[in-house]
């Protein structure tokens, strides 16, 4: 049966270069990320301020947390590919979304632990929705615009870094004014304010359907009955996330359990069902994944313990520490446009680096930040604040690794991965970022020495700062000393255009909007 090339976003027109479906997802991930930073910048502060919790409960809590809002991107992506498309699965996630942070306004009286104010469940309930409606949100939108360009198009890699730029934006001033009034007129506020970003994300999608261009659509026509049965089993995942956020060591026996049998599947499926080079792609994709989650352990620690350095240690002059939580996704939004401008140069030489040797890079540059901030701190005595000026340069570090690693590697994640399971791959590397996260909170507890003096606790942090510095720039070196067979496994010179059957090209939405199951193309690795 002859087969046909589907249209992709430049039959509709473009702006700047890039389809107009782009600049639409382009917002709506703006306003979640907004109501998603603005809630992160405020959550270990409410913590330990409002609930009472300390520093190690409340790290664990926290990594727990972020560890789940990675996991269900497996399940949302899964049930996106067999059943709700991504579309559909990413207008869910954005409901749940809102609900969840509109609820985060509800406080109640201050109080330590969880039996002395029953609104604590409330607050349980509003993280156990954020959790799931960002599983079905966010790998699900990173692959709808890899589906708005063919496979081997070479503006996919600065159309996601165009995307990662909506994602700081967003994350730049959630912290900024969500952080700034949660800490100063009432924790309600600032989570109120979040929620009120999410509803404009939620609005922007909707509004924009039509840019989508079909893409995204069920893999075939769905019957109401299971679409509503997808839409249940989502509800019951809120349940079981609610139950996990409160007893933080379910979460770490889901990862090890879950996360063995998912990798198991995915080897599985690339030993036995996939041609050679289908095979080596995903054994390279595993990699980079593996190697994500050493960054992501290192990287996370700006909402947790770094959040809390920067309160009780850093010379802030006064400003609330929440704000600092922008640093990050500042730099993001002035230096993106540098590093998709020099991958593209350099791509154009024949000289830009390899997506592995990248991800070394990256690894290597979380590393040093911490040994910067231990250099400052000690350079000016531990019983003296901490200039804020290592505050800045940590996140500076961490943002230009940022840049090495996570777009590149969602456009890797999707263009490496065969097209049926683009959205599992998307999620796998989100699963990754979740075990990173835990490891996060892992490490933020150790931070943690309650019952000694300022200076002591100071001194405590520094020394776990200083011993996972020095372990990611070991990691990064040995990453970078064997990014060349990684990328041999990668077959980039082989890679094709997807196409799609004639029988497929008939299931279209409506006129003129094909289907999108099937087309999984990402920004180019190297």
């Amino acid at each position: 049966m002859a087969t046909q090339q589907l249209p992709h976003g430049d039959s509709a027109g473009t702006f700047l270069g890039h389809p107009k479906g782009l600049f639409m997802l382009f917002f709506a991930e703006m306003w979640e990320r907004f109501s998603y930073y603005g809630m992160r910048a405020l959550l270990i502060f409410y913590l330990t301020k409002h609930w009472l919790y300390s520093d190690s409960e409340a790290g664990l809590i926290y990594g727990a947390y972020t560890a789940l809002v990675y996991i269900t991107p497996v399940v949302g992506g899964y049930l996106a590919d067999r059943y709700l498309g991504q579309r559909k699965a990413v207008l869910f996630g954005a409901v749940l979304l809102t609900l969840g942070h509109f609820f985060m306004a509800f406080e109640g009286e201050p109080a330590a632990g969880s039996t002395d104010n029953p609104v604590i469940y409330v607050f349980w309930l509003a993280l156990a929705l954020i959790i799931v409606g960002s599983g079905f949100l966010k790998a699900n939108i990173s692959v709808i615009v890899g589906q708005l360009y063919p496979r081997t198009d070479v503006r996919r890699d600065g159309a996601y870094t165009i995307f990662y730029m909506g994602i700081n934006l967003g994350a730049a001033i959630g912290s900024l004014l969500c952080g700034y009034i949660g800490e100063t007129y009432g924790w309600s506020y600032g989570f109120g304010l979040a929620g009120i970003g999410m509803l404009m994300g939620l609005v922007v999608f909707v509004w924009g359907k039509p840019l989508l261009l079909g893409r995204g659509e069920p893999p075939k026509p769905l019957a109401k009955g299971t679409e509503w049965s997808m839409y249940g089993a989502g509800l019951v995942l809120v349940g079981l996330c609610w139950l996990a956020i409160q007893y933080q060591s379910m979460v770490g026996w889901l990862l090890l359990v879950f996360g063995g049998a998912l990798v198991a599947y995915v080897l599985f499926t690339a030993v036995f069902k996939l041609a050679a080079e289908e095979r080596d792609r995903i054994l390279a994709a595993l990699f980079l994944i593996i190697t994500s989650i050493v960054f992501w352990a290192l990287f996370e620690q700006a909402g947790s313990s770094l959040n809390l350095f920067t309160d009780r240690h850093v010379d802030r002059g006064g400003v609330p520490a929440s704000v600092f939580q922008s640093i990050n996704a500042i730099y993001i939004i002035l230096l993106a446009p540098i590093f998709a401008t020099m991958w593209t140069v350099m791509g154009r030489k024949g000289i830009e680096p390899s997506t592995p040797f990248k991800f070394g890079l990256a690894v290597v540059q979380v590393g040093l930040g911490f040994l910067v901030l231990v250099w400052g701190a000690s350079s000016v005595g531990i019983d003296v604040p901490t200039p804020v000026i290592f505050i800045f340069l940590i996140y500076l570090l961490h943002t230009t690794g940022e840049l090495c690693l996570s777009p590149v590697g969602l456009s890797a994640m999707a263009r490496l991965a065969p097209a049926h399971m683009a959205s599992l791959i998307m999620g796998v590397w989100f699963f990754a970022s979740a075990t990173g996260n835990f490891a996060a909170g892992l490490i933020a507890a150790a931070t943690g020495a309650e019952g000694v003096g300022e200076e002591a606790g100071k001194q405590v942090v520094l020394d776990v700062y200083s011993t996972v510095g020095w372990f990611a720039i070991g990691v990064g070196v040995v990453v970078l000393v064997i990014s060349p067979l990684i990328k041999k496994l990668m077959h980039i010179d082989t890679l094709q255009d997807d196409t799609v059957g004639d029988d497929l090209a008939g299931q279209a939405e409506g006129p003129g909007e094909p289907q999108g199951a099937g087309i999984h193309p990402a920004p180019r690795p190297n």
